[in-house]
């Protein structure tokens, strides 16, 4: 009775395919938005680096040992193929063979003012790569410092580190803009 018990279960639980089709039906979207703010806004390698990262995701199923939830183990993934990518863009820029960036958010347009939104992309872009990373996952993304960590293959408390240091040092950068005397309010007195 128990091996009937068994197959049971087996069949009940949902093949590595179909949860893999899940995960791209479910995360297409924030995976390429992932993938244009680690890229540094380009939308054509953004979805680039998605796409690989889905292709070698894809060719990895067979070898994904359960260790952390398919999500968290495709975002490894995608981060892996953005620091691939921008290894090689640094490479061709070096010698001089760089294709022009597309600047299009495939993110929800935000509000507010343009030039500040300019001045904290440019602050983010700055931090060093881990902080950058920590920071974006974290703060512009969602994840717990715990999935973060996963991703960014750390210990949470090196993530936990990387993002007291970023918020630092973006404070630093942006002191004047968030300073509350310096905002104009459009009020008098």
């Amino acid at each position: 009775m128990e091996g009937v018990i068994s197959l049971d279960m087996a069949a009940a639980e949902p093949s590595l395919e179909t949860r893999f089709e899940a995960l791209v039906a479910n995360h297409r979207d924030r995976a390429v938005r992932l993938a244009w703010r680690l890229v540094g806004g380009d939308e054509a390698a953004a979805e680039d680096v998605a796409q690989d990262a889905l292709v070698s995701a894809y060719r990895g199923l067979a070898r994904f040992r359960g260790d952390s939830s398919l999500d968290t183990w495709f975002y490894r993934i995608l981060v892996r193929q953005a620091y691939s990518y921008l290894r090689w863009r640094g490479v061709r820029e070096r010698f001089g063979r760089s294709d022009p960036e597309e600047t299009i958010d495939p993110a929800p347009r935000a509000t507010g003012d343009p030039l500040l939104r300019q001045r904290i992309a440019r602050a983010l872009d700055s931090l060093p790569r881990n902080q950058r990373d920590a920071f974006v996952l974290v703060h512009m993304e969602d994840f717990t410092v715990r999935e973060a960590a996963e991703i960014m293959g750390k210990a949470p408390g090196t993530v936990k580190s990387h993002l007291h240091r970023a918020l630092g040092k973006l404070r630093t950068q942006l002191e004047d803009a968030l300073d509350p005397s310096t905002e104009a309010d459009g009020h008098d007195g």
